[in-house]
């Protein structure tokens, strides 16, 4: 590769200059300008949401927005605080700051959370760990996220109405919200603010699915503080804004604060990466785009860097707001840089912009998202498929809303994992048969009038052959060998067996000597090469002779139906002593 090559690999922003088209221009003007007014109001509410002033949320917008369009590979991608993180880095920084802690010291615990982010994301991809993303399976996410939106929605109530709560746990948060409710400490004139909001949103994506929904109802909320007096009657403004750029700014913490900073960046890098790939691989396809997961993570990584030395705080790719630059036309990160370029010039200029806007609407915004993440339909829809997949969903779910967010993520995690060890240590296993009209072998569960031949098992064990499941395989083979009477050869169908480990090595060995003294043989077909060979490293042929292994099943079932079914021949090669390749009789 060139140098000029490896510049262009290493800024993928580079390559998009040097191949952009200049008729795109236009519409990556108009889509960033759409785009902006999507990016300020989330961008100010998913803030609050983490626990953080509302400026925050712009500083985090343009930085990561610059950074992912010099680093980030995709063309279209729009990141941004997000509302899946926003409860992430509120549980992670607000027990550090504590009660009644002050804002500066909040800002600079997140941005160090942003730089611990980015560093686990480049790290990852350095290292090309794109896979992790796999680690969370969809029913668990669902859980997660089901979980995640029922606790937005519930910590964002008191303020959607008005008033505050002092609590942490979501069942606190709820009593909390209830007694506050009925003590008379609702605002009404915020609650309709709040209420309204949220009813206008739903119905505009409904029914206007085109119309910027959050914009709309953020101009009317704006337009009411004005004409109904709304500040005069307890209603909380956002007030003006901080003027001017962030400067750089290194954060700084206390060793004693690294720890739980450590893990609440590994929880939202892991988010972040799974958001992003799902997100980067839909609209991939779309775009003709070929997806690199590494260098997914490199750019998000990057992004977060940037956020965090600009007290910003961790951002991810955000479906919404790409869907919205997508369909606005853009066509490059030039998107992106159109946003940045016109916050940058909102909180330079005209800081008051938004000192209007009402605190209820900024709720009503955040619980709008946070309804979106829920998949009430995916859960329905695990009920009916698969009920196990259900309950782990409810397990991740219940994981979040009684234990909290990043306990959540840690239980989701877990969960997926242990479903992959539970589902590879009693894998789906079969007796195979021939069915008439049907080439080869098939389950004789689904085809009961499958033909067998006496004396001969044909057995599939559905998944790689390792320690945790070793004794499942033995138990099966065992319980298949105390038929009445006891079959001659059980032949392994083993096409699936993608991995024989040393454990299972060790078992097979003393299950084969157990089996001799039987008088039965153990025989395998369609052994993958690879495996065949850890078999010969193992020295497994010692006690499974060399002729027990067979191409195919078709070839087992031939070799075994050549033998009248009273003497058993250990070698399907005419001709050959069957004492030659090993050390016994059968």
């Amino acid at each position: 590769m060139t140098a000029t090559g490896r510049v262009q690999r290493l800024l993928p922003g580079l390559r998009q200059v040097r191949t952009y088209q200049r008729r795109w221009l236009a519409r990556d003007l108009v889509a960033g300008v759409v785009l902006t007014t999507l990016l300020v109001p989330q961008g100010m509410a998913y803030a609050e949401l983490a626990g953080l002033p509302a400026i925050t949320g712009l500083y985090t917008s343009i930085l990561c927005l610059l950074g992912y369009a010099v680093f980030g590979p995709s063309r279209v991608l729009v990141l941004g605080p997000d509302s899946s993180l926003g409860p992430m880095i509120a549980a992670t920084i607000l027990p550090l700051v504590g009660s009644g802690g002050d804002a500066g010291r909040a800002v600079a615990l997140a941005s160090m959370l942003a730089l611990m982010t980015g560093a686990v994301l480049i790290v990852a991809a350095a290292g090309k760990l794109g896979f992790i993303a796999d680690l969370v399976s969809k029913p668990t996410m669902i859980g997660y996220l089901n979980g995640l939106a029922l606790t937005i929605v519930v910590g964002q109530l008191p303020k959607l109405f008005g008033f505050k709560v002092d609590a942490d746990a979501l069942s606190a948060e709820c009593v909390a919200f209830v007694r506050g409710l009925a003590g008379g400490q609702a605002v009404g004139a915020a609650a309709a603010v709040g209420l309204i909001g949220v009813a206008l949103i739903v119905v505009l994506r409904r029914v206007l699915p085109k119309v910027p929904a959050v914009l709309v109802m953020v101009v009317l909320a704006i337009a009411g503080v004005s004409v109904f007096g709304l500040g005069e009657r307890g209603v909380e403004l956002v007030g003006v804004l901080p003027q001017g750029f962030p400067p750089l700014t290194v954060p700084h913490v206390g060793l004693s604060d690294v720890g739980l900073l450590a893990a609440g960046a590994l929880g939202i890098a892991l988010v972040s990466l799974a958001d992003t790939i799902s997100t980067a691989s839909a609209f991939a396809a779309r775009t003709g785009q070929e997806l690199d997961g590494n260098r997914e993570m490199a750019g998000i990584g990057v992004a977060n860097l940037a956020a965090g030395l600009f007290q910003g705080f961790p951002v991810s790719t955000s479906g919404s707001r790409t869907a919205v630059a997508h369909q606005s036309g853009a066509k490059s990160q030039l998107t992106g840089v159109v946003g940045a370029v016109l916050i940058t010039l909102m909180i330079v200029l005209l800081p008051g912009l938004f000192r209007n806007l009402p605190q209820p609407a900024l709720a009503a915004v955040v619980i709008t998202a946070a309804l979106s993440l829920a998949d009430i339909s995916g859960t329905v829809r695990l009920w009916r498929q698969r009920k196990m997949e259900f309950l782990l969903a409810i397990a991740a779910f219940l994981g979040v809303a009684l234990l909290g967010v990043l306990p959540g993520i840690a239980i989701a995690v877990g969960l997926s994992i242990l479903n992959v060890f539970r589902r590879a240590w009693r894998p789906y296993q079969a007796i195979l048969g021939e069915v008439p009209g049907l080439p080869g072998y098939h389950d004789i569960a689904s085809y009961p009038a499958a033909h067998r031949v006496p004396g001969l098992v044909l057995y599939r064990f559905d998944a790689p052959l390792f320690f945790a499941n070793a004794k499942t395989f033995r138990d099966e083979i065992r319980k298949i060998a105390a038929a009445d009477p006891p079959p001659v050869w059980i032949v392994v169908a083993a096409e699936p067996m993608t991995d024989v480990d040393t454990t299972a090595a060790d078992v097979l060995e003393d299950l084969d000597r157990e089996l001799d003294e039987r008088g039965i043989s153990l025989v395998f077909a369609e052994l993958k090469d690879p495996v065949r060979g850890k078999l010969d490293r193992y020295e497994l042929t010692r006690t499974i002779a060399s002729g027990h292994f067979f191409p195919t099943t078709g070839a087992a079932v031939a070799a075994f139906a050549a033998h009248d079914g009273e003497t058993r021949v250990t070698s399907p090669v005419p001709g050959e002593d069957p004492d030659a390749s090993r050390g016994d009789a059968r």
